[in-house]
């Protein structure tokens, strides 16, 4: 009978007696407040905006505000970016690139530093130093705002407006002159549009006006029976650019419907949805695409579902989001739902808050990352602006990357292929880039990249000469094997990875003072240090993170040959190459050093921590397997101090959570859930969390909310440590004291695996763990460990010993 009791109990995993009104939720007692905020110039982020509520198919994003009189939704399209394809890649650099080699290795830094500085860098104008809204870079763009006008100004009461992350939709509800009106929106993968949900509790007393609008270049108009808002972008040339258009249309069984020019009106509706649209000609950029024009495109995705009631598209939209949100569970706490959200941000010890923030981490990349859309960018897919805070672009020195941590060990699998298809169409410019800026194979980017194919390096050295960002985006196309062993999988994304080692292959060069291969110019992003010549210097021969990346891309891909029997020549040299590569080393205050000379930096607390790389997100260093290298990280990280903005104290509970220290993670989640009132860009003032639960870089950057939805993750389950050919399996690695009971489902782990946990008072009581790849499990839970081999499909259960439950 007790095992009985423990298989109901783990296989609910829930907790007896658990209040239906412990809901996953944001809510709120009062709206954000429209108002009139300039959304054309600067990045100061509108302040209201960071109280609205997300919602978002991938495709289309909108920030839902909530007022009563006069409702403002702001709109995205995820590829609707200014800008056009340029050439960035500079022909001059190559001749330049022994001479500043020579110089580095002659500790010449300030010479070296000067011919990097003029030859080291794209051709053109490049990103605009972050301010690519009218050059050829372009940015990623507000679509403009949806306003509906219900001409009321009278007094309120009973409001609510919430984000129900379980059924992925906003709530907003209100009773005004006797009158109670409740409004529901969310945006549909299956059927690609907005869906507004507008209802009162009296017959025919809902009247309101629609209108779209954007800060530039578009024009509204009707065809009579939907509003068209369109447009060009500027290309960056002073011409006419993408194409877009967002449509909008109603519906209703008692009200009255009319358009003109510019607006739409409901008259004496007790039952109105409004359904919008949106689509760009992207893809009709490049001279061999024929894409839909964008004005077409809206209208056959209206008129696709003319025929369906608010209830089929609601229904439809549900059975598509909650098959990927409810795959994942975690209870912290059994308290009632009873507090405001904006109110739980004053307790960062709050449970249900570190609930929420987990779930609404994995909510955000659902709505922001789709299989046939673009991946989500520095702020997923929303965007307020039309100049956005450095472009709303693909950063590849961490934050793209970060972006997509939560993707499979938060069981989002969907997520991913928007990923996974972006890498991929970035190596053709990269092998141009490859060629041209250093005569070398394969493939490389450098720290942005764009909707256009940008590979080159950056403006300034000092961060744009990133040349580990390849690698590091291999990196994930790897980890995703890892996490599915799909071999199919791995045979598409090999020609990727060997195509990234080909190109380190010729870039990197001989240190003859050590016989060792290292990787130059190149910096250790974006951090600073003190040359022996005195000189303040970014560039230098073999930086850590470099050495750590090539590293790590040249194992996995001689383990990828492995897999699918590749006989290729290449691996050889790959192998060859590996052998002499140089390693990091530990410096005399015991610190795992950043670069490969022990330099003084200017900012010893700069929110990179890009030389732990080995510890997070690489499997290198452990506290377990390389207990010298783990000392020599927790150095390096509490020199780096505890503060940070926004991303960088997500990375810190990830890599606190490696080294199995739960309370010094929790401590940085606190940190980084504490309310922020900064909106303009700041990378002094520590980052934190915004009302909506928006993290705060400051401004807005959406990747330290996915950083911490992974570090969450990775203090409750880790399997990044191989164990012979198989991944190991830690349960409860970096487990809070203030997590004392609790419990997670669906939690996804290397080698094939899905993992569930009860715990209580500090002590793993139950886990089940399924096979979905047939591979060897091998799991810990403190000193205890257990192996077995597995069945494909078969669900494996084990009491807090390790030891099998059996029916």
């Amino acid at each position: 009978m007790r095992k009985l009791i423990l298989l109901l109990c783990i296989s609910s995993m829930i907790s007896c007696g658990k209040p239906e009104s412990h809901h996953i939720r944001l809510w709120y007692n009062k709206p954000a407040d429209a108002g009139t905020p300039d959304l054309r110039n600067g990045w100061q982020n509108d302040p209201e905006w960071l109280k609205a509520l997300p919602v978002g198919n991938g495709f289309i994003g909108a920030m839902v505000f909530g007022d009563v009189d006069k409702e403002r939704i702001q709109l995205n399209e995820k590829t609707l970016w200014s800008g056009s394809p340029d050439d960035n890649d500079n022909p001059d650099a190559y001749e330049s690139l022994s001479k500043i080699r020579s110089l580095l290795f002659s500790d010449r830094y300030k010479e070296a530093t000067e011919l990097t500085l003029k030859t080291q860098v794209c051709k053109g104008a490049g990103s605009g130093n972050g301010n690519g809204a009218e050059a050829p870079y372009g940015c990623f763009q507000t679509m403009g705002d949806l306003w509906l006008d219900f001409g009321t100004h009278s007094n309120y009461e009973n409001y609510h407006r919430e984000l129900d992350l379980e059924e992925g939709l906003v709530r907003i509800s209100y009773s005004q002159d006797g009158v109670f009106y409740s409004r529901e929106i969310f945006a549909s993968y299956p059927d690609r549009a907005l869906i507004i949900h507008l209802r009162s509790d009296k017959k025919r007393s809902l009247s309101f006006s629609a209108t779209l609008d954007r800060p530039e270049r578009y024009s509204l108009g009707t065809d009579g029976s939907t509003l068209l808002m369109s447009g060009y972008m500027n290309n960056g040339r002073g011409g006419e650019g993408m194409k877009y258009a967002a449509r909008l249309k109603a519906f209703s069984r008692n009200g009255e419907i009319n358009y003109n020019d510019s607006t739409l009106i409901v008259k004496n509706a007790s039952d109105v949805f409004l359904m919008l649209t949106a689509a760009t000609n992207y893809r009709q950029q490049y001279p061999d695409y024929k894409g839909d024009d964008p004005v077409c495109t809206t209208f056959n995705q209206i008129n696709k579902n003319a025929s369906l009631s608010y209830q089929d598209l609601f229904e439809r939209h549900l059975k598509d989001y909650s098959s990927i949100f409810d795959k994942v569970s975690l209870d912290l706490t059994n308290d009632p739902d009873t507090i405001p959200t904006d109110r739980r941000l004053r307790n960062q010890d709050d449970l249900m808050l570190q609930e929420i923030y987990f779930q609404y981490g994995r909510y955000l990349l659902i709505s922001s990352s789709r299989e046939g859309s673009l991946p989500a960018n520095l702020q997923g897919i929303w965007a307020n602006k039309v100049q956005t805070p450095w472009n709303c672009d693909y950063h590849t020195d961490i934050n793209v990357q970060m972006n997509y941590w939560p993707s499979d060990v938060a069981n989002l699998q969907e997520c991913f292929e928007p990923m996974t298809s972006f890498i991929e169409s970035i190596v053709p410019p990269g092998e141009r880039t490859a060629k041209i800026q250093y005569h070398a194979g394969g493939w490389c980017v450098h720290p942005i990249t764009n909707v256009w194919g940008f590979t080159s390096p950056g403006e300034h050295p000092s961060w744009g000469m990133h040349v580990g960002a390849g690698g590091w985006l291999c990196q994930h196309l790897w980890d995703h094997y890892t996490f599915t062993l799909d071999k199919n999988y791995l045979a598409g994304i090999y020609p990727v990875l060997t195509g990234s080692a080909k190109f380190y292959l010729d870039w990197l060069v001989k240190d003859f003072e050590s016989g060792k291969l290292v990787s130059g110019p190149a910096s250790s992003p974006e951090n600073t240090f003190i040359a022996p010549d005195g000189s303040k210097a970014q560039i230098s021969m073999g930086p850590s993170h470099d050495q750590e990346v090539i590293h790590e891309l040249f194992t996995n891909v001689l383990n990828a040959g492995r897999i699918l029997h590749d006989s290729d020549p290449l691996l050889n040299r790959i192998d060859s190459a590996l052998k002499i590569l140089a390693y990091p080393g530990i410096g005399h205050d015991g610190r795992l050093m950043e670069w490969r000379k022990e330099f003084a930096e200017t900012e010893p607390e700069h929110r990179h921590v890009s030389h732990l790389y080995m510890l997070h997100p690489g499997n290198v260093i452990d506290p377990e397997k390389t207990p010298v290298l783990a000392s020599a990280a927790k150095k390096s990280l509490e020199a780096r101090g505890d503060a940070g903005t926004g991303w960088s104290l997500a990375w810190k509970i990830n890599f606190w959570s490696r080294l199995h220290d739960g309370e010094k993670a929790y401590s940085l989640l606190k940190n980084l859930l504490k309310p922020i009132q900064t909106y303009i860009i700041d990378t002094a003032n520590p980052g934190g969390t915004y009302p909506n639960l928006f993290c705060g870089h400051p401004p807005f950057q959406i990747d330290g909310n996915f950083g911490a939805t992974a570090g969450i993750a990775e203090m409750l389950i880790q399997s990044h440590i191989k164990e012979g050919d198989s991944w190991l399996i830690r349960l409860l690695p970096a487990i809070p004291s203030a997590w004392a009971k609790g419990s997670v489902q669906g939690l996804r782990a290397r080698g094939g695996f899905e993992v569930s946990i009860v715990w209580d008072d500090h002590e793993l009581k139950t886990c089940e763990i399924k096979s979905l790849a047939g591979s060897v499990l091998h799991m810990t839970y403190g000193k205890m460990k257990y192996s077995i081999p597995t069945e494909i499909g078969k669900t494996y259960r084990f009491d807090g010993s390790l030891k099998s439950i059996l029916l």
